[in-house]
């Protein structure tokens, strides 16, 4: 059956239809088959609590034909007030993947409301079936949602398989544990005494793009759990992440601390995230760039990667972090001397950031920042982690893997340190 009310420009849509996978059909049996069984006690008690009945959805499917999704009634009743509480009212779903109207991955499943407004773009996410766990599901999860889902969709669709399958349901096991997002949000979330702004990555975006058209001298500040580890001992470098203008949580420590205290992160706002999405915002506005810290190399290739890829974001100079100390007034006056509007710095935690933090009038730039290894990345000295590891927040791993000699502490033992501070101010308070 299909919507004709809503969907009359089907004979529009110039995409040729996609025929579903033997093998992801056959995934997507096994699995819910041997779900069903295992939780067929649950099923039938839910059923008699629901008046034998099921709650039953419009939705639309594959091809733009519409099911009813299937779920348990839960309203002014002691069993589905049960099964809302234990997230088990859609249990029925599993029901929808057996019959084939649903899969395990794919597209949100959406209403023929939602898809009035679609355009011919938004319709190439009904060429699959919808999924009970999309990967912008994922993403928001691991808080590295900064795209759209549609973007995410579109990128399921065209690369949609078996074994792309069965890694998203890899992917996801993990992300259960770093639970959906509260109702409402802080602005700021205050942990081992650092005032985290609480905010997007675009929020963010918008907040430097506008202090480097004009401002006065800015601070902006990159917290993970190792800055954190370093604060706690550090009172120099807490000042500084106190005193910023803007301190921004990096990584998936960060979100886990929050849920311990209570408290939910908006986004992982983390550097080397942001750079590309910064310059893509800056382009056009002539913004002038200086790079400092690093390897040679290093500081150099990232400056080409700008210059091929950013024209119009101007990197007026750059200077690698292994200069001799008498030659840094030297420096500071040669950023100040090129005009620069944004200053971004590769020391390290926390040097970057007390050097900042020292020098920040004396350089004239609008928006200083430490950038830790993101030098190292764009120029190709270090590979990033995978996107579907970063969307299990196992970024740390990666790093963990390529550079063990100098990382195993920071991350074997620093992680579980960061979360032991972290439980131990929810229990007995605050730091002193």
């Amino acid at each position: 059956m299909t919507c004709k009310s809503c969907l009359k420009d089907h004979e529009q849509i110039n995409v040729e239809m996609r025929r579903p996978s033997r093998g992801k059909r056959a995934l997507d049996l096994i699995i819910s088959l041997a779900l069903i069984v295992l939780s067929s006690p649950i099923l039938v008690a839910g059923w008699f609590s629901s008046g034998r009945s099921f709650k039953r959805t419009t939705r639309v499917g594959y091809g733009r034909t519409l099911y009813e999704e299937l779920s348990f009634h839960t309203d002014h009743k002691l069993g589905g007030r049960i099964l809302n509480r234990l997230h088990l009212a859609e249990l029925p779903v599993l029901l929808n993947v057996v019959k084939g109207d649903m899969s395990f991955i794919g597209p949100r499943p959406v209403s023929p409301d939602n898809i009035a407004a679609h355009g011919m773009e938004e319709l190439t996410r009904y060429l699959v079936r919808p999924g009970l766990i999309s990967p912008w599901w994922i993403r928001t999860r691991a808080n590295i949602d900064y795209g759209t889902e549609l973007e995410a969709d579109i990128e399921y669709v065209n690369h949609h398989g078996v074994g792309v399958d069965i890694g998203i349901l890899m992917r996801a096991i993990p992300a259960l544990f770093y639970g959906g997002r509260l109702p409402s949000r802080t602005e700021k979330v205050s942990m081992l005494g650092i005032p985290i702004t609480n905010c997007s990555m675009n929020d963010a975006i918008e907040k430097i793009s506008e202090w480097v058209r004009d401002s006065s001298p800015m601070q902006v500040c990159f917290v993970n759990a190792d800055c954190a580890n370093i604060a706690y001992k550090n009172d120099a470098y807490l000042a500084v992440l106190q005193d910023a203008d803007l301190c921004l949580a990096d990584g998936i420590g960060i979100k886990l601390g929050a849920k311990i205290l209570g408290r939910d992160i908006v986004q992982n706002v983390n550097g080397t995230d942001m750079f590309p999405l910064l310059c893509e915002r800056l382009s056009g506005t002539y913004a002038r760039v200086f790079l400092l810290g690093a390897r040679p190399e290093a500081v150099e290739g990232c400056a080409a990667w700008i210059r091929e890829r950013y024209p119009q974001v101007l990197v007026c100079g750059w200077q690698h972090g292994y200069f001799e100390p008498e030659k840094e007034l030297e420096i500071i006056d040669s950023i100040k001397n090129s005009g620069t509007h944004l200053l971004l710095v590769a020391f390290g935690a926390p040097k970057q950031d007390l050097w900042i933090s020292q020098h920040l009038e004396a350089t004239g730039v609008k928006v200083a920042t430490g950038v830790g290894g993101l030098f190292d990345f764009y120029s190709g000295r270090i590979p990033r982690a995978p996107l579907w590891m970063r969307e299990i927040g196992m970024e740390w791993l990666y790093r963990l893997i390529q550079e063990p000699g100098r990382l195993w502490k920071r991350y074997l033992i620093g992680n579980g340190l960061f979360l032991w501070r972290v439980f131990k101010e929810r229990v007995f308070g605050k730091r002193s």
